[in-house]
């Protein structure tokens, strides 16, 4: 008979093996959560069942089931595995799957490769591979928390299925805990659910330090959090805190605290996070709060990405520190986020909407018999390069996206829409 997944966990947790280890599911069945990718009508649900996935990318926070879902994979298809990180592996190592592989199909067998941190593959390593994955002498699946539309070679994004999974909701990190069979109250559950931000991984971790300290208790609301804070204590630029981390580096920047900030930046600098990353983040930061309220923060954030490609770390950890503090210190605003939220929503309904015909574009002499191009007044040719003229279509005509604050330049850059809005629209 079949052991239940409980026995399975209890017998690896008794030689030493990480609950979280333990719990991983060993049948599709057993997954929780990302219906939307993995519900019983779903395409890529039936292609596992029926053993005809591809290769694939996983892309997603960590502790989502990224590598589970491989293993599963690989097991439905009853193929060889092989695992290798993208950061570790050398040319040497790839060319041993491949004879491994090569052997196996001699026997019948299919080989499953599977990459973690697929966004760190390099050239060399590239070469090697993508022929093999391309005549299917190994099917390849990758995971990554990274955008893999950014940060994965082209040659591989284009020969693989790209799988979004979200991080889980409380509800299924509820289920996860409970599974893992530990007497744990109501309150219990459902902050591991809230703190560990959709992060099985991370659930099962604090569950596990709680049981570890109350042994054969009820684990309590008070318990849960003691193991969660210590769990905070750690980083780990692929797993439990990296969110964490940089939300409060967001965070701290937002509310113009520059200690908080250097505090996080270099927690997540020394625990070898990707200097990039955080560089991508402060670009987002500088146009999301900023805005207008400073238009020099773009270029900063500019700046010390030209230094980190020049420089390199450690000496380009002066540039970072520079942009991040400056970014702090400004003067705040999320203006250009509001308006851009408007007018999306906008164009979700009207965007089909023609401009009015005098600001459209007649190429052909013929074209202004039709009204194209005609009645257009040149701004040059009038007071201070504004004139009285319609340039949105009538639907969206008395709309307003664009609505700037009052704090460091955006007070200019107000000054200036309002003259423009008098002018344009008597406003």
């Amino acid at each position: 008979m079949e052991r239940t997944l409980l026995e399975q966990k209890k017998e690896a947790v008794d030689e030493g093996v990480p609950l979280a280890a333990a719990l991983r599911p060993r049948k599709l069945n057993q997954v929780i959560g990302h219906e939307n990718v993995l519900g019983k009508d779903k395409v890529f649900r039936k292609a596992i069942e029926s053993g005809t996935t591809g290769s694939l990318i996983f892309w997603g926070p960590p502790g989502v089931g990224k590598t589970t879902l491989a293993y599963l994979i690989a097991e439905q298809v009853e193929a060889k595995v092989e695992r290798v990180s993208a950061v570790a592996a050398g040319v040497k190592d790839l060319r041993a799957v491949i004879e491994r592989a090569t052997q196996w199909k001699k026997l019948g067998n299919r080989t499953v490769l599977i990459i973690d941190e697929i966004h760190r593959f390099n050239k060399a390593q590239q070469d090697v591979l993508l022929p093999h994955v391309e005549d299917g002498l190994v099917t390849l699946i990758g995971a990554t928390t990274e955008n893999p539309y950014f940060e994965v070679i082209a040659a591989l994004v284009s020969r693989a299925e790209i799988i979004r999974l979200e991080k889980l909701s409380d509800q299924a990190i509820i289920t996860i805990v409970k599974r893992a069979g530990s007497k744990l109250s109501k309150d219990a559950s459902e902050l591991i659910s809230k703190i560990s931000g959709g992060d099985a991984r991370r659930a099962l971790n604090i569950l596990e330090r709680a049981s570890l300290a109350n042994k054969n208790k009820r684990i309590t609301k008070k318990d849960i959090a003691s193991a969660a804070q210590q769990a905070a204590r750690r980083y780990d630029k692929g797993g439990d805190a990296h969110y964490d981390t940089i939300s409060a580096f967001i965070k701290s920047m937002r509310g113009s605290d520059t200690d908080a900030t250097l505090f996080y930046l270099f927690k997540m600098i020394m625990s070898g996070e990707d200097p990039k990353f955080l560089i991508r983040r402060m670009f987002v930061f500088a146009s999301e709060d900023i805005g207008n309220a400073d238009p020099h923060a773009l270029m900063v954030v500019s700046g010390a990405a030209h230094a980190l490609e020049w420089v390199g770390l450690p000496e380009a950890e002066y540039a970072l520190a520079h942009c991040a503090t400056y970014l702090s210190a400004a003067p705040k605003s999320n203006s250009v986020k509001v308006a851009m939220d408007a007018v999306k929503q906008d164009v979700e309904f009207r965007g089909n909407e023609m401009p009015p015909d005098h600001v459209t574009n007649a190429p052909i002499e013929e074209l202004k018999k039709h009204g194209k191009g005609v009645g257009y007044k040149y701004p040059h040719d009038y007071a201070g390069g504004l004139v009285k003229q319609q340039y949105r279509p009538n639907a969206v005509q008395n709309n307003t996206y664009y609505k700037p604050g009052e704090e460091g330049f955006e007070k200019e850059v107000k000054r200036r829409v309002d003259a423009a809005r008098k002018v344009l629209h008597d406003k």
